[in-house]
């Protein structure tokens, strides 16, 4: 099941970050120790906490699994760098590892870093069509061939690179950056990132910053002497409203029987064995 928002439109202009992308690594997660699931009682509940970050190679693969199970119902997200639909939702088409969709701008740089890194490519003849209908829902002048070409373009792995990287530097990196400012866990730096996959980082009300700001004015991150667990209880509670304002986000399992279910357990570090639901359906991690 896929869901955008809009204002992912504007999230490279907002963001203003020229990170460094990371491609993505596939490192099986291995299951940790019961009692490394959250912190020892007698840590200091206010201090942020020194802890490997979702940009460790094997919580990156976990993150990426997480996000796939809401976004394509599948832990398999290698499979999604052909996937390619019309959802319906005002979008556009929605394609990749990511759901980088024709209607809100990152579709459109994703094909051109493909043609600056590889002009010929298949897909570069369609560029002309993506700018006219950046914002919109219209195929104008992508139909019928454009699906056709994008699973074509998926089997070149310099395009595969290219989904990786306009990930990492449009939505993963600005999210664990983030996250380590604040001082929170892998967990937090995920809520981070799930937030802005769904939702961009535009300077409307439903907004990454916007809902990380209604989050702040609920609790303080540990950065600023606050409380982890207490802070992203927080955030999920601006993530959840920020989600109902629309109709495609307005099933929130992804943050209820998932990230919340995380939270519950003290799991800040994504530990596995993990277990959650999304839509209704049961995923595990070993």
């Amino acid at each position: 099941m896929r869901s955008r928002s809009i204002a992912r439109t504007a999230t490279r202009v907002t963001l203003g970050l020229a990170l460094l992308a990371v491609p993505a690594t596939a490192i099986a997660a291995t299951a940790a120790p019961a009692d490394r699931t959250a912190p020892p009682a007698h840590a200091a509940p206010h201090t942020a906490r020194a802890a490997v970050g979702l940009d460790d190679p094997a919580k990156k693969e976990i993150a990426m699994q997480l996000v796939s199970s809401a976004e394509n119902s599948s832990l398999d997200w290698k499979a999604q760098y052909q996937y390619i639909e019309d959802i319906g939702d005002g979008r556009g088409y929605t394609g990749g590892i990511i759901g980088f969709t024709s209607g809100t701008h990152d579709m459109l740089e994703l094909v051109e870093l493909y043609t600056k890194r590889k002009p010929d490519n298949v897909l570069a003849t369609y560029l002309p069509a993506l700018r006219k209908v950046d914002g919109s829902d219209s195929h104008e002048g992508l139909d019928p061939d454009y699906p056709k070409d994008w699973r074509k373009a998926a089997q070149d792995p310099v395009f595969r690179k290219a989904q990786d990287d306009e990930r990492d530097r449009v939505y993963f990196d600005p999210a664990v950056k983030q996250g380590k400012a604040d001082g929170i866990g892998v967990l937090g730096q995920f809520a981070y990132y799930d937030a802005i996959v769904m939702h961009g980082d535009g300077d409307d009300k439903t907004g990454f910053s916007s809902i990380r700001k209604r989050a702040l004015a609920k609790a303080k991150p540990p950065a600023q002497g606050g409380d982890e667990k207490t802070y992203l209880n927080a955030f999920l509670d601006a993530r959840v409203w920020a989600m109902q304002q629309e109709e495609a986000h307005s099933d929130t399992s992804r943050v209820d029987t998932e990230q919340r279910v995380f939270l519950k357990n003290g799991n800040l570090d994504l530990h596995t064995p993990l277990d959650w639901k999304v839509y209704g359906d049961g995923y595990h991690l070993g």
